[in-house]
């Protein structure tokens, strides 16, 4: 654990060699990569933290200051404390906080990897009309959403991960899992609210060793979203993990471990 001046932030490590740090999605803490880095075999130091509001990281985000510049700040302290450049892996929301820290350029980066990542912003810069489709699809989602917890519905986030995982997503997860997604559903609609919308041309200058991974059967929207990055970003290859949906870390594990450690190792290897 950190102890920063606005508050706790979660940490913890394990391992030697390269470092990498893994940030986790939303309704998720540093816990949710502990299937990846025990599948990667003690192979790097890896840490671990959690977002604003989740775990032990204390929430500084308001109604009316939810931006997304919070959570990368937590995210600087984390590398800070690393004392190195990091390799920087997130998933789903905790991929596009990583995205911002590399546009911020304050962090000092090894590579980048972005899982899955709800980039659903940068389909509205494309000019294409089938992009712009996709992303109103979401706005439909995230509004019906916002109107659900505004009314007092205790499962409204059922919408959202249903959405993403596929029908029925919602109600297949533990009871435990189920319940902490309600209890943490005020900070997941902070987390929609933050207001990442970047240019395209914002990820010319991110000129980091980049992996952009996505399930096969996970969402139009987040599929064409990792094109649309992959081919914005200057040193990015992109990879489609076969049978996985958004969940990807609990389900492929193994493959997702292998891709990273190949990513981090290739990028740490001197030239």
């Amino acid at each position: 654990m950190l102890e920063d001046p606005r508050g706790r932030i979660d940490y913890d490590e394990e391992g030697s060699g390269p470092t990498i740090l893994f940030v986790p999605g939303s309704w998720a803490t540093r816990s949710a990569w502990r299937g990846v880095i025990a599948a990667m075999g003690g192979r790097f130091r890896t840490v671990t933290t959690s977002l604003l509001g989740y775990g032990g990281t204390e929430e500084r985000r308001t109604a009316t200051d939810a931006s997304i510049e919070r959570q990368a700040e937590i995210v600087e302290a984390v590398v800070r404390h690393t004392r190195g450049a990091v390799h920087f892996i997130g998933h789903s929301y905790g991929g596009l906080v990583c995205l911002a820290v590399a546009i911020r350029g304050i962090a000092p980066l090894a590579s980048l990897t972005v899982v899955e990542a709800v980039a659903f912003g940068l389909l509205r810069h494309t000019g294409q009309a089938g992009d712009l489709a996709l992303y109103q699809q979401f706005i439909t989602v995230r509004d019906a959403y916002f109107r659900a917890f505004e009314d007092g519905d205790k499962e409204a986030a059922r919408a959202v991960v249903d959405y993403l995982g596929g029908g029925g997503s919602f109600d297949a997860l533990p009871p435990r899992m189920r319940d902490y997604i309600v209890a943490t559903t005020p900070t997941h609609v902070l987390d929609i609210r933050s207001g990442f919308d970047a240019p395209l041309s914002a990820f010319a200058d991110i000129s980091l060793p980049s992996l952009v991974v996505r399930g096969e059967h996970g969402i139009p929207a987040v599929a064409r979203s990792a094109e649309v990055l992959s081919s914005s970003l200057p040193n990015a290859s992109l990879v489609t993990v076969a049978g996985a949906r958004h969940f990807i870390m609990a389900t492929h594990a193994g493959e997702l471990a292998r891709l990273i450690g190949d990513h981090v190792s290739k990028a740490a290897s001197p030239v």
